[in-house]
């Protein structure tokens, strides 16, 4: 059926217990007994000819089953869009109070985080390091204000207060998320593309510790990780390096949410950004989907995420068609972006939502109980994972017990008779001199049969830079348990991998290249400097002898370059004896990364 009606009209449709689908207007379903009553809640629709759905059988893909068992009823419905509204509202108030922030992608990416924190994801705000969590990744940092929302709506260690400190000095709420300052922020995402490729990273470490430590009995490790991105994470070329090798990996339990809101800072992206990104993301092996619409109704974003957990086989992109600055004066504007609403606009916002125009920062009893018993259930989920882990440890002891030391970067025994004791020896005089990347080699080899948490790669230049495991296979699609990782030509992509690596705990990763290309990777290795992840960085070639190859591979100014870095140690080891103890500096320094810089050449060892 179909109606043809302006703005101004009021019906009552008599439907029996069949229901009405808007799919692409605002507007606002109340059922009452058989009777449904609409009503337009924005003036900027004049007379639309609206197709009117209606559904009396379910579809019986297990895809539909999963999400209608969550479907909202108008009651629920109602409240749902309460809940979604407070989160927008709130989080303006957040950029408000600070006079500086940007609320723009909060208020339209408030359905996605209320669907998320509410229905999708497994966690326990009481426990946030709780292993098989699902981690959440806001990759366009910018809109944190939403991100505190949320751990503040659902328990996390996060008062009204310091929502209302946002921005400020020696606050919980920073301006970008901080994952050393805000319990519930798992990685540091300011430079975009940053947090995208860091949840590759985090997949990839689910998988294999899924593939290492489950068994048919239990199943520790199941966990997702969800992603919020915008248009500027996707252009940045990082997550192109990091979501190809996802989809070579086919990682399955890595879904993306893109915020397709069409706006960067300098205006629509038909000035810069036109491409096809599902089309470019099918390319690269994921699993694509596109929803119209999440302003008024959930149910098409409901019915997509339960289609990419099925999703087994590959990482999934949904694209989601929203409005930056949703219910502002100025919604679909580049003007919402950066810069506070203002109190006039604020308050019209407000009053749109049906909430109190002159109340900032406000949260009603209903909205609180609603998630207060999301938070319930979710802490039920770990009550039972800790009673199976307990089981498991019962049974696997020697593997529970590594488990535990991986997650808390400690490992058996001193230097005599523990890890440590493992290392190469070397006598001057009596053993051969070599390359400084051999005998990397020799070192790490040497540490990775005891060290199971060591996994890592090379960007493509395995060969030159030494650094494969004679301990382990490759880590591909059907080996997620074994722990050399073919990188590729990607060096900022590794980068921010091994830094999501480190971020899903129980792993010190590391990656290597030559060292003059350490500038490909330096956005990223800066990040794990900031973020205290104690990623260790193998670089070859470190020196201008390199003959043919010339200035575009000497490393001239690349060592001052990382050893004016805060938190990053810098090696430049002259022998084995050297080489052994940068290593063990690394090895037990988890929360600074290290850059071991190797030669090509053989050097002269140094009579210690």
């Amino acid at each position: 059926a179909s109606l043809t009606f302006s703005k101004t009209d009021r019906k009552t449709c008599k439907l029996s217990s069949h229901t009405i689908i808007f799919p692409h207007y605002q507007t606002t379903l109340l059922l009452q007994n058989a009777d449904i009553k609409y009503k337009y809640q924005t003036e900027n629709i004049s007379k639309k000819r609206i197709n009117m759905c209606i559904k009396t059988d379910i579809e019986k893909s297990p895809s539909h089953e999963k999400a209608n068992a969550t479907s909202a009823s108008p009651e629920k419905h109602l409240l749902e869009q309460k809940c979604i509204n407070t989160i927008r509202m709130f989080s303006a108030d957040m950029v408000q109070a600070a006079r500086s922030g940007h609320p723009g992608a909060p208020m339209g990416c408030a359905p996605m985080a209320h669907l998320l924190w509410s229905e999708v994801m497994t966690y326990d705000p009481k426990d946030p390091s709780w292993w098989n969590r699902d981690r959440f990744v806001l990759s366009n940092g910018h809109a944190c204000a939403l991100q505190y929302c949320m751990l503040h709506l659902t328990g996390y260690d996060l008062s009204v207060d310091d929502c209302k400190s946002f921005r400020q000095l020696g606050s919980k709420t920073p301006g970008h998320p901080e994952n050393f300052v805000t319990a519930g922020v798992e990685v540091s995402t300011g430079p975009l593309g940053q947090g995208i490729s860091n949840a590759v990273g985090m997949t990839m470490g689910e998988k294999h510790l899924a593939a290492v430590y489950n068994t048919s009995e239990f199943a520790l490790f199941t966990n997702f990780t969800y992603v919020i991105c915008g248009d500027g994470c996707l252009q940045e070329g990082v997550s192109s390096e990091a979501c190809s090798l996802a989809g070579h990996l086919g990682l399955g339990q890595l879904i993306v949410l893109y915020d397709d809101n069409e706006i960067t800072i300098d205006g629509p992206t038909s000035l810069s950004f036109t491409e096809d990104v599902g089309k470019r993301y099918e390319a690269y092996g994921w699993h694509v989907q596109s929803v119209s619409d999440v302003g008024d109704n959930l149910e098409s974003l409901r019915h997509a995420v339960a289609e990419a957990k099925s999703v087994k086989d590959k990482p999934s992109l949904i694209k989601i068609k929203t409005v930056i600055g949703h219910g502002s004066t100025n919604e679909g504007s580049h003007k919402t972006h950066g810069a506070p609403l203002g109190e006039a606009d604020l308050q019209q916002a407000k009053t749109r939502f049906g909430l109190d125009p002159n109340a900032s920062f406000q949260i009603a009893e209903d909205v609180k109980s609603f998630y207060e018993s999301k938070v319930s259930k979710a802490a039920d989920a770990h009550a039972e994972w800790k009673m199976m882990f307990q089981k498991y440890e019962s049974k696997h002891p020697i593997k529970a017990k590594e488990l535990k030391d991986r997650f808390s970067h400690t490992f058996s025994g001193d230097a005599d008779t523990g890890l440590f004791s493992h290392l190469p020896l070397f006598k001057h005089g009596v053993d051969k001199d070599l390359a400084t990347r051999k005998m990397s080699s020799h070192t790490l080899n040497a540490l990775a049969p005891h060290l199971p948490s060591l996994i890592g790669g090379s960007a493509d230049l395995t060969p030159s830079n030494l650094t494969s495991l004679t301990c382990s296979a490759d880590f591909q699609k059907d080996t997620p348990d074994s722990r050399y990782i073919r990188f590729g030509v990607r060096e900022h992509g590794m980068a921010a991998i091994c830094n999501g690596l480190f971020a899903y705990g129980g792993f010190r990763p590391y990656c290597a290249t030559f060292l003059n290309f350490a500038g490909y990777a330096l956005g990223a290795m800066r990040v794990s400097a900031l973020s205290r992840f104690g990623v260790i960085y193998i670089m070859t070639h470190d020196s201008i002898g390199l003959g043919e190859d010339g200035p575009t591979h000497q490393p001239v100014e690349m060592l001052e370059s990382l050893r004016s870095m805060p938190n990053l140690h810098v090696w430049r080891p002259a022998d084995v004896n050297e080489m052994n103890g940068a290593y063990q500096s690394a090895i037990t320094n988890p929360h600074t990364p290290s850059v071991i810089a190797c030669s090509r050449q053989t050097s002269h060892s140094l009579e210690h």
